[in-house]
């Protein structure tokens, strides 16, 4: 073999050297990468602040797509006590939840008796803490509360109903429940229960945790304060719920509402609360169930598997002196 020849597989051995070197650190190189989780999405885990005035977050990746599975996740987050000592963690407040459904977008949330034995303000920041948490999922639009299988009602007695992640609003870094002011134009019945009348009423204070269509239902339910005016529903009815949905207001109610203890026609009552909601900006048209049935003729006059719009016709104009 001559020199040259020599010289060139000395270099050709050489090569070869570090290719047997460095390939296998190429190859473990990738491996790693390949090993290494990815980052999964980003969920906000909602927390209540020690002095209970507003929800805080922390970021928390999942590879999870399973909805029940993804859910539980949240839930052991919801659950688990946080490093930094100014969190409080919404599932660790002395109640337990007993158990969840998951049917067609809407989460009910059902939780043992001591769920009631928080404080109004405290127990706000809770329920906002964890429908905030739940809904970032995209098969979860709407979360009911129950207790013990009931709905959970507010402390006027009326049944929360659904929530969304709009229902809890922040004004701009202040109280999650801090209270507003709005005007509002609501109809009652006139005397003899054949007419509506008119009511205007300024400044009302209302918690901004509730929305504008919740609010003009239940005045409508506490009745009317001024002269002329009269009840158009019966008291003891509850809110079940109260959402909107490309430009439709569905107003759910108890049963109760089925029964009219005062003078009001069907017809008075019925565009009574449909002429009110309408008012509101967001709102062309009502449709009113009881316990979400629409199978039902209300006073056996009105079905109420109908969609109302504004019904000026029963209007009674008061008479100048």
């Amino acid at each position: 073999m001559s020199r040259v020849n020599m010289i060139r597989m000395k270099k050709l051995k050489m090569c070869i050297s570090w290719l047997c070197i460095i390939m296998p650190m190429l190859f473990c190189s990738a491996c790693g990468r390949q090993e290494q989780p990815e980052k999964g999405v980003i969920y906000n885990i909602y927390y209540v602040n020690n002095e209970e005035t507003k929800t805080l977050t922390r970021e928390y990746a999942s590879e999870t797509k399973d909805t029940e599975a993804l859910l539980g996740e949240l839930f052991a987050q919801l659950k688990k006590i946080p490093d930094k000592l100014e969190y409080e963690a919404p599932l660790s407040n002395g109640f337990e939840l007993l158990g969840h459904t998951l049917d067609n977008g809407q989460l009910t949330l059902n939780f043992d008796e001591h769920y009631k034995e928080m404080d109004i303000t405290k127990e706000v920041l809770v329920r906002a803490a964890i429908v905030r948490t739940v809904t970032q999922i995209p098969e979860i639009s709407y979360v009911s509360f129950t207790v013990q299988g009931e709905l959970l009602s507010d402390s006027a007695g009326n049944a929360i109903g659904t929530m969304s992640k709009d229902t809890f609003i922040d004004n701009a870094g202040n109280e999650i429940n801090a209270y507003e002011k709005v005007n509002l134009r609501l109809y009652f019945a006139n005397e003899d229960g054949t007419g509506l009348v008119e009511e205007n009423r300024r400044n009302v204070v209302y918690s901004s945790n509730i929305s504008l269509e919740k609010l003009v239902v239940e005045k409508l339910i506490e009745g009317p304060v001024s002269e002329g005016a009269y009840p158009v529903a019966n008291p003891t009815t509850k809110i079940v719920s109260v959402t909107t949905k490309d430009g439709i207001c569905y107003v759910n109610l108890s049963e109760d509402f089925l029964s009219q203890p005062y003078s009001a026609s069907a017809d008075v009552t019925i565009y009574a609360i449909t002429n009110s909601l309408v008012e509101l900006s967001n709102v062309n048209k009502v449709q009113i169930t009881v316990n979400g049935n629409t199978n039902i003729s209300y006073r056996e006059k009105i079905s109420l598997n109908s969609i109302f719009e504004r019904n000026l016709d029963l209007l009674v104009v008061p008479e100048e002196n």
